[in-house]
């Protein structure tokens, strides 16, 4: 149709004025250019990725090295294992306490080796940094799996421990050695460790390749124990572990989830084989959506979902279909969406205690499963609304800048980065002076008046990310508040993934 040269003239000015009006308006915050990178960004992603990392260092246990950077922290837990005549010298204190937990222990390797896995070739200096990381946790596993058939799962009584307020340093509580073997199953934790093992053994292939073999060997023979004899842990050491490290969800998944990353590290048919005929009765499409320490359900889902949409491996269609069912429950307005979030700030709301493990761990299968989607131009379908790659990155860096102080208190949830930051986290270490500060034991009782004071931690547990705010978006900032102030290591594990991917994509790495 002919339009007449009045409204040809119109038009045209219309046409100018809205793009003079465009320029003239600022740019909306994490704006993109017309080659699709961000001009800016809200966070210094790098030095939160630094520090994510750092923060590894002031939890590990054992004899610390010579380029040990957390320079408050000293030896610390040199005889543990000789109760049982064993080396269990090593490894990482799970959080604020001073007992080493194999549960939680493994899930923070297998995690820190998934980062490094998928956004390692991003991280640039830092990545030695984090190979170190996941070392000092898996050097310690293979100790712990030394005997056939038998882990050592836990250093430390913890309700003793727990009866302590006391640096590392100043240990002198029991340090018990519990286990799982034939007769006191734990397909819980040994499908866990075998993961870890699995998942590390990829990470050092190339640069440590004896490294990398060693671990693979083991995670094999692990899960070989694990799927043979099965039964949760905490049946057999529930009053070790419980409440602490409970199997609430089972071993179910970890079967599924160590057999998938054997499947990743191996390429062996017999795991492909193993995940066809059990993953159905090994909850494969359970619709239970929360993903942490105790349930890796949705992380054996995405991680699967890779074999069909990167790997092309047709057999594991419907895990696909298991992840999409993951993410539609995270889609606000989406027909099944089941996602609950703080009231003001919009931070995803789990649990009450210790939070921020659901946040980090949801962010990194979100920024995850968008990489796979985008390898194979696949998007997600819920219901009905399409979610592309790029709508569950936005959603991940809105995660992951809450954390980092765009929330109602601006308040970084991350010690030591951003102007303003926990003061007083429920961490023994951290908030009792140090031992070059104060060279006197202060003996288990002695520390509690530290722990119940209102002043500032003397030592700033840098990179460590606290439990976080409630479902309000408030936080009070107290000690004795574990639920809201205590680190814990697989709190950060998941996030090393999500900033590096972040800290890449802002140019700054």
């Amino acid at each position: 149709m002919a339009i007449s040269s009045s409204r040809s003239t119109l038009l045209v000015i219309l046409l100018l004025l809205t793009t003079f009006a465009a320029f003239l308006l600022p740019s909306s915050h994490g704006a993109h250019n017309h080659r699709g990178r961000p001009r800016t960004a809200s966070h210094n992603y790098r030095d939160a990725l630094t520090k994510s990392i750092l923060f590894f260092e002031g939890q590990r246990s054992g004899k610390l090295p010579p380029n040990q950077r957390m320079s408050w922290r000293r030896d610390s837990g040199l005889t543990d294992g000789s109760a049982m005549n064993v080396d269990l010298v090593g490894g990482y204190y799970d959080a604020g306490d001073n007992v080493k937990f194999g549960f939680p222990m493994a899930f923070t390797a297998t995690m820190l080796s998934w980062s490094v896995l998928e956004f390692g070739g991003l991280m640039k200096g830092e990545l030695q940094n984090a190979r170190e990381a996941i070392r000092w946790g898996t050097d310690y596993l293979l100790k712990a799996t030394s005997h056939p058939d038998t882990i050592f799962v836990q250093v430390g009584d913890a309700k003793k421990d727990h009866a302590c307020w006391e640096r590392p340093e100043d240990m002198d509580t029991p340090r018990s050695v519990y286990k799982v073997d034939k007769n006191s199953p734990g397909s819980d934790v040994a499908g866990e460790t075998a993961a870890a093992l699995a998942a590390a053994s990829l990470v050092f292939r190339r640069s440590d390749p004896n490294y990398s073999k060693v671990l693979l060997k083991r995670a094999i023979r692990v899960f070989q124990f694990a799927d043979k004899y099965r039964g949760p842990y905490s049946n057999g050491l529930k009053s070790v572990v419980c409440p602490f490290y409970c199997s609430y969800s089972g071993y179910q998944d970890e079967l599924l989830w160590g057999a998938a990353w054997l499947h990743r590290a191996t390429k062996n048919p017999t795991y492909l084989n193993y995940i066809q005929v059990n993953g159905q009765i090994l909850g494969a499409a359970e619709f239970d959506n929360t993903f942490g320490w105790d349930n890796k359900h949705v992380g054996a889902r995405i991680l699967l979902s890779k074999a069909f949409l990167v790997q092309r491996v047709q057999s594991l269609h419907d895990y696909k279909g298991h992840a999409d069912n993951f993410i539609c429950s995270l889609i606000p307005g989406a027909p099944s969406s089941s996602t609950q979030s703080t009231l003001q700030g919009g931070l995803l709301f789990k649990m009450s205690d210790d939070n921020m493990q659901y946040v980090t761990s949801t962010s990194f299968l979100l920024l995850a499963y968008a990489k796979y989607l985008t390898s194979a131009r696949k998007f997600v379908n819920c219901g009905g609304t399409i979610v592309t790659p790029k709508r569950l990155r936005s959603l991940a860096k809105k995660q992951v800048d809450y954390i980092l102080g765009d929330n109602p208190l601006r308040m970084s949830y991350m010690v030591g980065y951003g102007p303003r930051y926990p003061q007083r986290i429920h961490h023994r270490g951290s908030s009792l002076p140090s031992k070059a500060a104060h060279p006197a034991k202060i003996e288990c009782s002695a520390g509690f008046g530290i722990m119940n004071s209102g002043s500032p931690n003397p030592n700033v547990l840098v990179g460590a990310v606290v439990g976080g705010p409630d479902s309000r978006d408030r936080f009070p900032d107290q000690r004795s508040d574990y639920e809201q102030s205590e680190p814990s290591t697989y709190m950060n594990a998941p996030l090393v993934g999500s900033l590096a991917y972040l800290a890449h994509s802002f140019g700054q790495l």
